[in-house]
């Protein structure tokens, strides 16, 4: 296994993430405790979770089952980077949801209580919260590391100027601040090539990417469907469709290299310094064990020309890729 800083931070996290969000609705409890305990056979230290996972408010199904999970005993606990994440809605009084101090404070004690652990590595903010002033935030994340619950503060699915923001709000408070963003980004989606891989560079902060096959799509989606027979979702027939030439480029090529195109694909945002470590999401053991040939491809700057010619993207940072 390959580790690397958590951004600008000393802790050393592994270069994949196991993402949970499947466990519960689609991998049993017990299944999912032996994917995490394959995870530490392997070297995976970084678990990412969130208090909404399950998809049923307030329960928390998936903080419960990787809890569990963990008062197992046998260092679990100790070789765990454990992360989850505050914001979404949580029970239906008005102060069960978003980035409140008094949210975060609730979430947090709640979050512990499911984990069956005293502190948590990586709190994450789920999602931008317009209504929160940065003060009120970082009073809140300073008071919890300050109790030991928490040790580090990331966010998600935040604009680069919210993290340069929230960053330089930290700093005046003498706070640690951000260290950590969790975007969408696959091959199919680089929005955050022009402004938000670059903040995160300028202020440290590691990058967390999120859906990095494109739910499937980057993933020999046209190869399985032609093996198995299987007719796909309406929803992913229709992505297909729309992206079918882009499929067929993409899977050629990674046919040329002789690697599966889910693997391929995490090598692709491997190759990026900014990204710290993609969060993988197995519903199986024989999916976790896949996707560790990922670390071992290296990708050279033809190949990744020719990536970029099937899946361009917006053309660079900005703001050079739409200005003189």
């Amino acid at each position: 296994m390959h580790y690397v800083r958590l951004g600008r931070t000393g802790l050393k996290v592994s270069r994949l993430c196991l993402g949970t969000m499947n466990f519960g609705p689609s991998t049993s409890e017990r299944d999912a405790h032996a994917i995490m305990d394959r995870a530490h056979e392997l070297g995976l230290n970084f678990f990412d979770t969130a208090n909404n996972y399950g998809w049923k408010i307030g329960e928390g199904v998936t903080e419960k089952i990787v809890g569990n999970w963990l008062a197992l005993g046998g260092g679990r606990r100790e070789k765990t980077v454990l992360a989850t994440k505050v914001f979404s809605k949580m029970g239906e009084w008005p102060n069960e949801q978003k980035l409140s101090a008094l949210h975060i404070r609730r979430a947090c004690e709640e979050s512990l209580r499911r984990l069956q652990t005293d502190h948590i590595d990586l709190y994450q903010m789920h999602h931008v919260d317009e209504n929160a002033p940065w003060d009120e935030l970082w009073q809140a994340f300073e008071l919890l590391v300050q109790q030991g619950k928490v040790l580090y503060v990331g966010s998600s699915n935040f604009a680069a100027w919210q993290i340069a923001q929230g960053n330089e709000a930290a700093k005046r408070r003498n706070f640690l601040g951000l260290v950590t963003e969790q975007s969408i980004y696959h091959l199919n989606t680089r929005n955050i090539e022009l402004e938000v891989l670059p903040a995160c560079e300028a202020y440290g902060i590691g990058v967390i990417p999120w859906s990095p096959l494109g739910g499937g799509l980057l993933a020999g989606v046209l190869a399985k469907a032609n093996k198995d027979g299987r007719r796909a979702t309406e929803a992913i027939a229709k992505r297909i469709e729309k992206h079918r030439a882009q499929l067929e480029a993409w899977e050629g090529l990674c046919r040329e290299l002789g690697e599966e195109p889910a693997n391929a694909a995490l090598a692709w945002l491997l190759s990026n310094q900014v990204v710290t470590a993609p969060i993988i999401g197995p519903r199986t053991i024989a999916q976790l064990d896949g996707a560790q040939r990922a670390m071992e491809i290296t990708l050279s700057k033809d190949v990744l020309e020719k990536i970029d010619n099937i899946w361009p993207g917006p053309g660079g940072r900005a703001p050079y890729a739409y200005a003189w």
